[in-house]
């Protein structure tokens, strides 16, 4: 019986090639989850094809350090059937593995495959050796090695399918390779070398320098494949680039209507990690409005290569998204896929609304306001010429119109303090009489809102009516008194205002042969301006003034 040799340097460099090229599977296989359609089976086809490449590589290098004691050669055929054994047994588990629906139990079972199949490469690439040396294996070892071939195998599938930093991929990748090679060293180390006298074995196959020059070609093959890889790693920095940027991406097999929706672009959706996602469902989640249009608008894309351009409305949280593609891949006038990106609008759009509101807002404040000038204008104007007619001299023009003017102001205040909307009639009296006795003042009330031109109107006559009270009347003596009551009632079925304004305490001895400024414009404001009814008494015990009005157009509501 005779011992085998093996060449360190081509155990260094089987243990390199297989590190390396279970390295490479593990980073394709990572490609296959990115991709849909045809481009997810290419991946899926490179990634089997490596590892199994890898797995043949490592075994014959390996092999090419084997020294039987005698001349070495192999034979084409079975050499060929074992890289289609180790081909075909990786890709049939990757293929299988690559479900979203697989269970780990289903792995196992691949994974026990794919272990008997690249035993199998190891012991017919054995069985290729053609060499004076009679070859047998010993039971036991043979079993061991095969239970090495299956775990290393489960391990593999397991690890390609989780996501791994690079320094995880980089240590999976080591134990795999390690595990592999000490599949190989122990199916060699079960192998039996007897010299048979005589026995002669026609070297006719393969010289082991045509091998490596194979397995050199075949791994220069897994070197392109990783260098493909590595530039496909710029639409991985580029997709990168978009979630840092809340951009998602999308990817529509036009074909199949087969979606793919990065980890950004689910989270746009509304959608989970693990949640299952059609085309159709998709859809669905588009507000029910916007559905018609977004389907026309992406059959127009399709048939004409335009740029597909649209923002709608979800059916979930009233969000918006803007969604932007185009065709590529077009092949004999027919569009193959279509890829883009989505993004969250919906700050911007309400950000954008708010703008167009607040703009209208602030052109309907700027004519209000103009509005408002101009009318405060004409009123201080119309104050001024009626008063300075009825002053006989310039200090009482003076005082009278400065008078009215705070008047005014303080309506003006009480407007600014509802908003422009509405005043208080409560507040309106009170400020108008707050520098009179509050014994001599009795003010009776539920307090009403009174709308802008009412109240503008209503302060005017109230500042009229407590001059000439503090002037001639019931505020103008120390017993003097005055009582203001107003109430709603109904007349002629129409709500109405109405208002009394009663002085007590100094007689008076006849109505005034004239009429002043303040009698005309209690009539013109009440009953000009704001439709109602002014009625003077000037009774022996004090003037009276009953003010009636439309409920209607005074009041705005009642006051808090």
């Amino acid at each position: 019986m005779h011992h085998s040799l093996h060449s360190p340097i081509f155990v260094v460099l089987s243990v390199i090639v297989a590190v390396f090229g279970s390295w490479t599977a593990l980073d394709l296989f990572r490609r296959v989850a990115d991709n849909i359609g045809r481009a997810r089976i290419i991946w899926l086809g490179v990634a089997a094809i490596v590892m199994g490449v890898s797995i043949w590589s490592m075994h014959f290098v390996a092999m090419l350090g084997f020294d039987p004691g005698s001349a070495v050669s192999y034979d084409p055929l079975l050499t060929f059937v074992s890289l289609v054994l180790a081909i075909g047994s990786t890709a049939g588990a990757f293929f299988f593995v690559a479900s979203d629906t697989v269970r780990p139990k289903q792995i196992v079972l691949a994974g026990i495959a794919m272990g008997a199949g690249i035993c199998s490469m190891h012991y017919v690439g054995m069985a290729a050796v053609q060499t004076t040396v009679s070859l047998g294996y010993k039971p036991g070892l043979v079993v061991l090695s095969l239970v090495i071939a299956v775990v290393a195998s489960t391990a593999a599938l397991f690890a390609a399918r989780r996501e791994h930093s690079t320094r995880m991929q980089a240590i999976a990748a080591f134990i795999l390779g390690l595990a592999i090679v000490g599949m190989h060293y122990t199916a060699m180390a079960a192998l039996q070398l007897v010299h048979v006298q005589d026995h002669q074995v026609a070297l006719n196959g393969a010289p082991p320098m045509a091998l490596a020059i194979g397995v050199a070609a075949l791994t220069v093959l897994v070197l392109f494949l990783a260098l493909m890889a590595s530039l496909y790693d710029q639409r991985a920095s580029i997709l990168a680039a978009l979630e840092a940027g809340g951009v998602g991406y999308w990817e529509l097999d036009l074909p199949s209507d087969t979606v793919h929706l990065s980890p950004k672009g689910r989270a746009v959706f509304g959608l989970s990690p693990d949640d299952g996602i059609s085309f159709k469902d998709l859809l669905m989640r588009v507000g029910a409005d916007a559905r018609e249009e977004r389907q026309r608008r992406l059959a127009h894309s399709v048939a004409t290569g335009a740029d597909y351009d649209i923002e709608y409305s979800l059916t979930q949280d009233k969000r918006w998204v803007n969604s932007r593609g185009r065709v590529v891949g077009s092949r004999n006038g027919r569009s193959s896929k279509m890829v883009g990106v989505v993004l969250d609008v919906t700050d911007r759009r309400n950000a954008f609304l708010e703008l167009k509101a607040s703009e209208a807002r602030q052109r309907l404040l700027t004519d209000e306001l103009n509005h408002r000038v101009k009318n405060t204008l004409a009123t201080v104007q119309s104050i001024a010429r009626q008063t300075a007619r009825e002053s006989p001299s310039t200090d009482l023009f003076l005082a009278s119109f400065e008078a009215r003017l705070q008047a005014l102001s303080a309506t003006h205040n009480a407007l600014t303090r509802g908003g422009w909307d509405k005043a208080s009639l409560r507040e309106i009296l009170q400020n108008e009489l707050k520098p009179y006795a509050a014994g001599q003042v009795d003010i009776r009330g539920e307090d009403v809102a009174l709308g802008a031109r009412s109240a503008l109107s209503l302060g005017m006559v109230f500042h009229e009516l407590a001059t000439n009270a503090a002037k001639h009347g019931g505020l103008s003596v120390p017993g003097g008194r005055l009582a203001v009551e107003w109430h709603l009632e109904e007349q002629d079925g129409e709500s109405v205002l109405r208002f009394n304004w009663t002085e007590l305490g100094k007689p008076i001895f006849g109505a005034p042969t004239r009429k002043g400024f303040g009698s005309r414009l209690i009539r013109v404001s009440i009953e000009l301006e704001l439709g109602g009814k002014a009625a003077i008494d000037y009774a022996e015990e004090g003037l009276r003034c009953t003010l009636t009005l439309p409920a209607s157009t005074t009041l705005v509501s009642q006051a808090a």
